[in-house]
This record gives structure tokens, C-alpha cells and sequence, in this order.
């Protein structure tokens, strides 16, 4: 019998709360709660009572959660930038699971790279690579014929409207006011350090819309057809909007093409999200629900032709990505299983943001600097 991984868990918001703590208690035999970290003193009490894990095992800080000692593995849930947070883990010779964004800046990056050496064994949270839809999805398109374009749609009503039925604790009061600043802090010096003086207009949307969102639509094309070799148009629109609707167009390996279109809808009312890949032969398309439906289905939809007809087959699969990522991340602690994005796909993808926000400053006359002004 194999001991259930001993985790430590660093952060205790809205995705540890509604998604990773319930599954990592649904696998006592994969997974053991072995500590737990956060800022907020009273969220800590209540999540460490809920999972079991005593005061003695509760910190406030991850050095604190480090020093202890006595977990095999980190979790780091929190919000904004994991690269130091990473860094630590691995330097301390843990497996980390990260949620993205693993990093904000190039920088950062070769910190973690540093930190790991030839270990390797960072996951980075990119679920949808792990839904068996989207496996499916991949396997048929690397049976097809070349791509013509991937098209990918995103509409993002309010997080509250999709949380509404988690439960989750009210948010706390009890944040250490000095925490919350040098956090603060700590964000606007990564955004200038990644785009210089057009942080100020944009910075939000980097680390935010960016590296908080549409990397899961870069993860997929990764996947599916290679990261995009340049960024040809992105825009945003309204001007006055927080966050705003993005399109972005771009050029992918053998002539395709890609493009996104992100729309944050307050009151739209659910998540939706598609991706369609189209070849000479038809079309391969999925359909994503809100990521805080557990166990809701993706649908995979493959056209193609039959003879003298069209042949539409719809796949629906009900297995959940995120357990599956979990799983997996089980699988790469304890038996060295390479992860589905790591520290590599991290860097690629802030590469990729950060020629998008090079061309979003563009078209608003911004002066990009920073990393981004070689992009």
C-alpha cells in the first residue's frame, strides 16, 4: 500500500474552497490535508476545522508552513503571482501544483527554473487538458487533416453568479492590512517590470484577463496545435469597461490561423465557452461549462463527411477535469509522471500575453517597455 501524499495547502479562497479541498478529501487514499496556509485568521480556523487538520498544523505564512515540515507536496491556491511561492516549494524538494498564473514576468520564470534544477516536478493548473473530451479532441486532430483555423469564444458573466451555489465563506475581514499592501505592491512592480510604462493602462488586463483567463485558451491551442508564432491584431473594447471584451488574431505553425474572442458579461446568464477547430474535412468543436460545476459535461461535437451526407457525432463527457488534474499531479509526486504543463508551458504563455499586450498598447498609442518591449 502506498501512504496518501502529504499535502500542504496555501491558500483558502474561492478555488480551494469550491473545488480542490472537496477533492482532495474524496481520495483519502491518494491525498492526506497535512497542513494548511492563509492569510486570513478566521478563514484558516474555520477551512482547518472543516478538513480535519488541527491549529498545530495551521499557518499563516508559507516559511512558517515549510519550516514544519512533514508534507510531501504543495498546493498553492492563492491569488496573483505563485512564482515565489513555487520557487520555495521546490527549493525545499516538494512536488507543487500551482494554479495559474505561475508567473507574471520572464524573470520569474528563471527563478522557478533555478529552483527546480533537473527535478521537474511543478504542475501547472491548466484543467481542461486533463478533460477527457478535450484528450478526445486532441486525438482527432492529430488524425485530420491540416488545420485551417481554431476559433475560440469565451462569455464570462460575473465570478458571483457562478459561485452561487458553492457555499463559500464570506470574504474575510481579518486580512493583515500590511500583507494586503505589500501584495499590492508586489503586483504593480511585476506589471511594470513585464510592460513598462503601459502597466498603468494595461496591467490589470495582463495579470488579470491575461495570464488569469485566456491562458486556458492558449493551453488548448498549445495542445492542439502548437503556441501561436506571432500575434497579429488584438483589441479591446469598451473603453471604459473593467474588464473589457478582447479579440485577438493570430498566426499558427503550417498557415492556420487563431482566433479569440473573450467578453466579460456581468449579468450574462451562464459561462460559456467553445472552441472549434476547422479542417478541409469538417470541424472538431467542444463546449466548456462553468468551471465551478463540478462534474457538468463537456460536449465534443465532430462533423465530418459520410458518404453523400453530413455526419454530426456529439461526445459528452461528465468526468471532471479537475479531479483528473488532481490525479494526475498524484501520479507525478509519487511515481515522477511528466505533468500536462509545467514551468515550459508557463513561460510560453507569458510570452504569448505579453505580445498581446504589446499589440493592445499599440492601438491605444501606449509606449510598451519592460520584457514586453522585445515582444
Amino acid at each position: 500500500m502506498i501512504e496518501p501524499l502529504r499535502v500542504g495547502v496555501m491558500g483558502l479562497g474561492t478555488v480551494a474552497q469550491a473545488v480542490h479541498l472537496p477533492i482532495l478529501l474524496r481520495h483519502p487514499d491518494q491525498f492526506q490535508i497535512a497542513a494548511l496556509c492563509e492569510l486570513s485568521p478566521s478563514t484558516l480556523a474555520v477551512i482547518g476545522e472543516r478538513c480535519g487538520v488541527p491549529a498545530s498544523r495551521q499557518f499563516e505564512s508559507l516559511d512558517a508552513m515549510l519550516a514544519a515540515g512533514e508534507v510531501e507536496a504543495l498546493m498553492i491556491l492563492s491569488s496573483g503571482s505563485h512564482a515565489a511561492a513555487a520557487s520555495a516549494g521546490l527549493r525545499a524538494g516538494l512536488a507543487v501544483f500551482t494554479e495559474k498564473p505561475l508567473a507574471y514576468t520572464l524573470e520569474e520564470i528563471d527563478a522557478i527554473r533555478a529552483a527546480a534544477g533537473n527535478a521537474g516536478r511543478l504542475q501547472l493548473g491548466y484543467m481542461k487538458l486533463y478533460d477527457p473530451a478535450f484528450v478526445r479532441a486532441v486525438q482527432l486532430v492529430s488524425e485530420a487533416p491540416p488545420l485551417r483555423s481554431v476559433e475560440v469564444s469565451v462569455l464570462h458573466p460575473s465570478d458571483a453568479s457562478q459561485l452561487a451555489h458553492a457555499a463559500l465563506l464570506p470574504a474575510p475581514s481579518d486580512l493583515p492590512a500590511e500583507a494586503v499592501v505589500k501584495l499590492g505592491d508586489q503586483l504593480h512592480l511585476l506589471q511594470e517590470a513585464a510592460l513598462g510604462p503601459a502597466a498603468v493602462e494595461i496591467g490589470r488586463l495582463y495579470t488579470g484577463v491575461l495570464l488569469g483567463s485566456v491562458v486556458h485558451d492558449l493551453a488548448m491551442v498549445r495542445a492542439l496545435a502548437g503556441d501561436p508564432t506571432e500575434i497579429q491584431f488584438a483589441h479591446a473594447w469598451p473603453a471604459k469597461a473593467r474588464p473589457p471584451s478582447l479579440e485577438i488574431l493570430g498566426a499558427l505553425a503550417g498557415g492556420g490561423r487563431l482566433s479569440i474572442r473573450w467578453h466579460y458579461l456581468a449579468s450574462y446568464p451562464a459561462y460559456r465557452e467553445t472552441l472549434a477547430v476547422h479542417h478541409e474535412e469538417g470541424s472538431i468543436s467542444l463546449t466548456f461549462p462553468s468551471p465551478y460545476l463540478l462534474h457538468a459535461p463537456t460536449e465534443l461535437t465532430v462533423t465530418g463527411a459520410d458518404g453523400g451526407f453530413e455526419r454530426v457525432a456529439t461526445l459528452r463527457s461528465n468526468v471532471e477535469a479537475f479531479e483528473e488534474e488532481l490525479l494526475a499531479f498524484w501520479r507525478l509526486a509519487r511515481h515522477g509522471e511528466a505533468a500536462a504543463a509545467g514551468i515550459d508551458e508557463g513561460r510560453a504563455d507569458i510570452v504569448t500575453c505579453q505580445r498581446i499586450a504589446a499589440r493592445l498598447a499599440a492601438a491605444s498609442g501606449l509606449t510598451i517597455g519592460g520584457e514586453g518591449a522585445s515582444a
